[in-house]
């Protein structure tokens, strides 16, 4: 199964080399991060962390990274003359990485999964333990992680249901990758169960809670929060909409919902935050179509008053998760849509109401526990929406104790992050590898 797998994946990446050459001629910065991903890792950072007992984190994208943080910042309290490294794999982890974990001590792009290239890697940065967030499961660069004999974790670990499916079909590999793995920290007891079922030892599987409860990045004192308003040219006596990483085929609903809102209540105004960043121009132009007066994010500076526009489409990266924190009311994004949802612990953090759509199926138990308390509300479709905005604004007090017991819920759940620091430093000793080896 490695010999098939091996060739499927030098296949793809000889078929991706125009494409390569396209983006690094197009692309600000993935010349750069393409040379990462195949082992050429820069200078500076191979000198702070190359053979220095470092932990290695590694976080696929701006999701992974938002879990990694606290985590981080607990492994830093509790071992703190270990440094730190962290890889990413898309450019928009990176540029999130940089924003919110300041305990790294260095970030780079995660090494494409290659025969011999995942083994020059490891033994160039020599790490002392490899974390892996959430699923993270690549079978060369664990394979070359045992031979070589460094411990690695799964933290914040889960399995939705589409990939207890998927990872069936590679039973033997994926044996041999469970088995690499000293210890899985799990999000869930249903996490825990579908870990073990796929194979994991049962006796290595412990349920530590979702990290993203302990998120604090996007916190705002008094200050922060009146700057942003002003930033975002926002007019604080008007409700503020807010709807976060949506997609394709899901802004159609949303603006047609929008329009019967702000027939009702004028001084209403709409933030939209495509998980896409790239689609800003495309979703400027459906707001057009449906009667707003959009404006790119990065074009606020520009703009010279709030009264030229009704809509804000975010076209930046890593500013979501304090926007929410001056909403009236929250959209999660990918759920009118079958994409699996997003992210719904960080508006609920600011105390927020949220609506979001049937389509949940990646957030499972977050969106159990938030939907039996009535901290969310589920919509199925334009009118619902318009309906449930509405029904919202006529009756803030409803709003206020949704966003009330959404906080609740967080500080609850809270602590996963120093669970998973205090395993690592248990797995650290129980390989011999405590902070004084």
């Amino acid at each position: 199964m490695y010999l098939i797998y091996n060739i499927l994946a030098v296949l793809l990446v000889i078929l991706a080399i125009p494409v390569f050459i396209v983006r690094s001629i197009h692309e600000r910065g993935f010349a750069e991060r393409l040379k990462q991903s195949l082992g050429w890792l820069p200078e500076a950072t191979m000198k702070r962390l190359a053979g220095k007992d470092a932990i290695w984190l590694h976080a696929a994208s701006v999701g992974e990274i938002v879990a990694a943080s606290p985590i981080l910042r607990e492994i830093r309290r509790e071992l703190p003359e270990m440094p730190i490294l962290v890889s990413v794999v898309t450019a928009a982890g990176y540029d999130m990485a940089k924003r919110i974990i300041p305990e790294a001590n260095g970030i780079i792009f995660f090494p494409l999964d290659l025969p011999y290239l995942s083994r020059s890697v490891i033994t160039k940065i020599r790490p002392r333990v490899f974390l892996l967030v959430e699923t993270e499961l690549w079978p060369n660069f664990l394979k070359a992680a045992r031979d070589l004999n460094i411990p690695v974790m799964m933290v914040n670990g889960r399995i939705s249901e589409k990939s207890l499916g998927r990872y069936s079909y590679f039973r033997s590999v994926l044996k041999d990758m469970l088995d690499t793995i000293v210890k899985f920290c799990m999000q869930s007891d249903i996490d825990a169960q579908y870990i073990t079922q796929l194979g994991a030892k049962s006796e290595r599987v412990v349920v530590t809670g979702n990290t993203k409860f302990d998120q604090s990045y996007t916190a705002m004192d008094g200050t922060e929060k009146k700057k942003l308003y002003q930033a975002l040219q926002l007019n604080q006596a008007g409700a503020i909409i807010v709807a976060g990483s949506t997609h394709k085929g899901e802004e159609d609903l949303l603006f047609t919902a929008f329009s019967q809102v702000i027939a009702k209540f004028p001084d209403a105004q709409f933030i939209v935050a495509p998980r896409d960043i790239l689609r800003a121009g495309e979703l400027i132009e459906l707001a057009i179509k449906h009667k707003f007066t959009p404006v790119r994010r990065t074009m606020l500076a520009e703009e010279l008053s709030s009264d030229t526009h009704n809509m804000i489409i975010i076209d930046t990266i890593g500013e979501l998760g304090k926007i929410y924190g001056v909403a009236n009311i929250v959209y999660i994004g990918g759920s009118l849509v079958p994409r699996g949802g997003h992210n719904i612990l960080e508006p609920a953090a600011h105390g927020k109401p949220i609506l979001i759509g049937p389509h949940m199926f990646n957030f499972k138990d977050t969106y159990a526990m938030l939907s039996e308390r009535g901290a969310c509300l589920t919509v199925s479709d334009s009118s619902s929406v318009a309906q449930t905005i509405l029904t919202l604004l006529n009756n803030p007090e409803k709003a206020r104790k949704m966003g009330e017991e959404a906080l609740l819920i967080i500080n609850e759940n809270q602590g996963a992050s120093r669970k998973s620091a205090l395993h690592l430093k248990e797995v650290l000793q129980t390989c011999g590898l405590s902070q004084t080896h």
